[in-house]
């Protein structure tokens, strides 16, 4: 427990040290939600039921945790795996299971203290009633972090160089994010649209926190959606399993 906690403690200084990090996945998606609340925050949403203020704060929710559980901790992953950290922490005595945890319980902090930022924005700036169901929505974004997370660490092993992290990881994250209607809803979109939408692990993740947050539902309301997410995770924590590395596959 303590190499687990001292473990937490690095990785929490090293996010919060790192200015490009902390503000693209922490921060960015904060003023996303503010940014567009304000444009569009009292239009009514075809098809939701609810102003586009309420749907914003399920979306960025789910934007939140593909930016910061999915993006974020796939990049920075690989520039350590390339840069040889990986490879240099495996020859100490940290075990490897306690690393990753201490990886993991960051990556979940962080997107806590996102979430908690955005519920209280929605509350103070525009109006949003704050979720009755919290125990359904702090298992919800658990949830969510942690099969976000598997799924990040999963797609480290498709990518060969710290330097097409970024790209890579972008291209794959920034276009689920738009189909799968973090920042609108989806039901204005072209069928084809829709139909690939509706294989991604983020719209069944944004619904779960809709139901949660906008309906004050139970998370065990529709077990369609935690099933989904969890079988994506578990999915993604396989691939972990079978092509993660500890070294560089530069050279």
């Amino acid at each position: 427990m303590r190499l687990f906690c001292h473990q937490l403690r690095g990785e929490q200084r090293l996010f919060w040290r790192s200015r490009e990090l902390a503000f693209f996945t922490f921060l960015f998606p904060i003023l996303l939600f503010i940014l567009l609340g304000s444009v569009y925050g009292n239009d009514r949403l075809k098809g939701e039921h609810v102003t586009g203020k309420q749907y914003l704060l399920a979306g960025i929710l789910g934007y939140g945790v593909a930016a910061t559980a999915y993006a974020g901790l796939a990049i920075v992953l690989v520039i350590k795996r390339e840069s040889g950290i990986l490879k240099r922490l495996r020859a100490t005595p940290l075990p490897a299971p306690t690393y990753v945890l201490g990886v993991l319980a960051s990556t979940v902090l962080v997107y806590a203290l996102e979430a908690i930022a955005l519920i209280v924005l929605a509350r103070y700036l525009f109006h949003v009633r704050y979720p009755d169901r919290i125990g359904s929505l702090v298992l919800a974004l658990l949830l969510g972090s942690l099969a976000f997370a598997a799924l990040g660490i999963a797609t480290t092993g498709l990518i060969r160089t710290a330097e097409g992290s970024s790209a890579a990881v972008n291209a794959i994250y920034l276009p689920m994010s738009f189909l799968s209607g973090a920042f609108w809803s989806p039901h204005s979109y072209p069928h084809v649209l829709r139909v690939v939408a509706e294989v991604l692990p983020l719209t069944y993740f944004i619904r779960l926190v809709k139901d949660v947050v906008l309906r004050h539902e139970q998370i065990w309301s529709d077990w369609r959606y935690v099933l989904v997410v969890a079988g994506w995770g578990l999915g993604g924590l396989l691939v972990s399993a079978r092509t993660f590395r500890w070294h560089p596959r530069e050279g």
